[in-house]
């Protein structure tokens, strides 16, 4: 069994691979901040991720005139409700933003001490300190 594909390490990389994704868009919507009409976005959470994958397989579309079923896509991107916008349309809260930069900087520094930990006692398991 490798362990790499399953358990604590492969929920730990698909994390990760998620929070990369979301800083992505969090960047974009900060570069956007001035955009006149931009909406800002967000990653889907990745409890809903996880639970699409336990379901099994989700629908797909064959042709492009079907409708997507709801939440299609691993890490595909949801508008945001508007809380406020500007004179010009935009919708980007910096303020909010940079929370949200921050939740998801604090969330990657768990995500890598705990996979470091874990593969921290197969090296130790094996005799390799």
């Amino acid at each position: 069994m490798d362990l790499t594909r399953h358990g604590p390490i492969a929920l730990a990389e698909s994390r990760l691979a998620w929070l990369d994704t979301r800083q992505r868009i969090l960047a974009r919507n900060v570069a956007n901040a001035d955009t006149p009409g931009f909406r800002p976005s967000d990653a889907v959470p990745f409890g809903e991720i996880l639970q699409r994958r336990r379901h099994g397989a989700a629908m797909t579309t064959t042709d492009a005139n079907h409708v997507a079923p709801r939440g299609s896509g691993a890490l595909t991107v949801q508008d945001r409700d508007i809380v406020e916008r500007s004179r010009n349309g935009n919708a980007v809260s910096l303020d909010a933003e940079a929370l949200r930069i921050a939740e998801t900087d604090q969330a990657h520094a768990l995500a890598m001490g705990l996979h470091r930990k874990y593969l921290g006692l197969f090296r130790t398991a094996l005799g390799r300190n």
